[in-house]
């Protein structure tokens, strides 16, 4: 952790540092009054047009950390852009995310009159094009949908000063790291850049080299650990019987606003009509649903009117709701620092909240994996002592949980539920070979029974006296063999 280490020197307040007076006002009419550690130790750096590199995780105010300095950086040097221009790019790895950070641009930006545009995959490009062609101060995008109008000759970024590249860990993760460098590539090299990540993988490091300059570096949390507010813990429980533990969970009346993680895209809508047809209302986020749908859904679990929104990691960070009481890890994620990203949807803004993960006999390397990550040790529910649970301790009983794998079920190769990525797991465990002479897992081919008794003719002729084929296979050689005999 490279932690301040001039703390008496940064500002303690937002006007301590300069800013516009117009951002000054929106910021008071929003209560903002105190920069949170990484504001205060960015923004003015970035007010000054400095490179610079976050290390920081969800839910730390990395938001405004760039978007106030950038607003006014935009304000000191008002230019009218041109048509099909923007002065400052923000690349954003989701739909949810990219309009989040523009609503951001938005609200902080409200009374200084620039256009600030969101564009993204899943809608028409109309609006879209009709946006670009007046000319942006601040565009937020998707880098797919982004590179679509580049080519369309709707987009030039010749004109661009500023770039941002938020997410960069999860751009890895989409397979994105290619279109970025196509995307650089069509700006001046002469450009502010900032780049933000929640960790930093080689790959990362390596594009963060190539694009910044002489960066201000600043990690305000450790590398892939966790908020120390979320109580996390691990329910041993069988794959089938997730679903049931899901539901009885939610007679606590505790559990008022939940977010659900699953690996797929379907295993996620068969959660939310599991819980839908349990009484519970539920809906369900990811790749597959419309844009408008994800809008809508979101909004409904922003109201109240769900209580419970199930994902996948796709959505995982474009998710940013207050007042989440809970995290349900209804599969261990393939990718550890993954882990790190979904409960940090709880605990937000200074809350407490609670993750839970369910972990089943084919899980135990990816849970080995993440506490290896995040240098802890996850503990499993105290059924007789943890009194704060609640009502979670009936709902165990009553999905009857299991407890800790032994070593076979744990080695054994994992059971299909049809919600599962198919016969390649990458991160799961690997399942006993026929080849290594150990036990066969299931879903191997079952063993032949006994070459004595494997008669099909006696069943289908009445003959049980007679010679079965396999005899018959065991007299016949190999084509261009030799018969074995004593002067061979």
């Amino acid at each position: 952790m490279n932690a301040t280490t001039q703390n008496q020197t940064l500002p303690k307040t937002f006007a301590e540092m300069g800013l516009n007076p117009a951002l000054l006002q929106a910021l008071a009419s929003e209560n903002y009054t105190t920069p949170t550690p990484i504001q205060a130790q960015s923004i003015p750096d970035v007010m000054t047009g400095r490179d610079l590199l976050g290390i920081a995780q969800t839910g730390t105010g990395k938001t405004a950390a760039f978007a106030l300095p950038i607003l006014h950086r935009l304000a000191a040097n008002r230019v009218a852009p041109l048509p099909r221009t923007t002065r400052c790019l923000v690349l954003s790895p989701t739909r949810e995310l990219a309009s989040q950070i523009a609503e951001s641009f938005k609200t902080y930006g409200k009374h200084l009159g620039f256009r600030v545009a969101v564009i993204f995959g899943g809608v028409k490009y109309g609006g879209q094009e009709r946006a670009l062609s007046q000319g942006l101060d601040i565009l937020v995008a998707a880098p797919g949908r982004l590179l679509d109008h580049i080519q369309q000759k709707n987009l030039d970024l010749s004109a661009t000063e500023i770039f941002v590249l938020d997410e960069a860990d999860q751009m890895l993760d989409l397979g994105f790291i290619k279109p970025i460098r196509q995307i650089v590539s069509r700006i001046p090299a002469k450009r502010q850049n900032l780049f933000f990540s929640a960790t930093m993988p080689s790959e990362i490091g390596k594009l963060a080299a190539e694009l910044l300059k002489d960066p201000k570096r600043v990690q305000v949390t450790p590398q892939a650990t966790t908020v120390q507010r979320i109580k996390q813990s691990v329910v041993w429980i069988e794959q089938g019987r997730k679903r049931a533990l899901l539901t009885e969970m939610f007679s606590d009346p505790g559990y008022t606003r939940c977010l659900v993680f699953t690996k797929t895209k379907h295993g996620a809508d068969k959660v939310a009509a599991y819980l839908e047809a349990g009484g519970v209302e539920a809906g369900a986020i990811h790749g597959n649903k419309s844009q408008p749908q994800r809008e809508r859904t979101l909004e409904a679990f922003k109201k109240g009117k769900l209580r419970v929104l199930v994902a996948t990691d796709i959505a995982a960070r474009g998710i940013d709701v207050d007042g989440v009481s809970h995290v349900v890890n209804f599969e261990l994620p393939y990718v550890p620092e993954a882990y790190v990203h979904r409960i940090g949807r709880t605990a937000r803004a200074g809350a407490d909240g609670t993750a839970i993960s369910f972990v089943a006999g084919d899980e135990m390397k990816l849970l080995k994996d993440i506490e290896k990550v995040t240098r802890q040790k996850i503990p499993a529910i105290d059924r007789r002592n943890d009194k704060a649970l609640g009502a979670l301790d009936a709902a165990i009983s009553a999905a009857g949980v299991a407890k800790k794998p032994t070593l076979p079920e744990r080695e054994g190769r994992p059971a299909r539920d049809g919600e599962g990525e198919g016969r390649r797991n990458r991160g799961g465990p690997r399942g006993n070979s026929r080849r290594s002479g150990g036990p066969k897992g299931e879903g191997q081919r079952a063993p032949r029974p006994e070459r004595s008794s494997y008669n099909p003719m006696a069943t289908e002729q009445g003959g049980a006296g007679s010679p079965p084929p396999v005899a018959k296979l065991k007299r016949r050689r190999r084509p261009g063999r030799k018969p074995v005999t004593a002067a061979n």
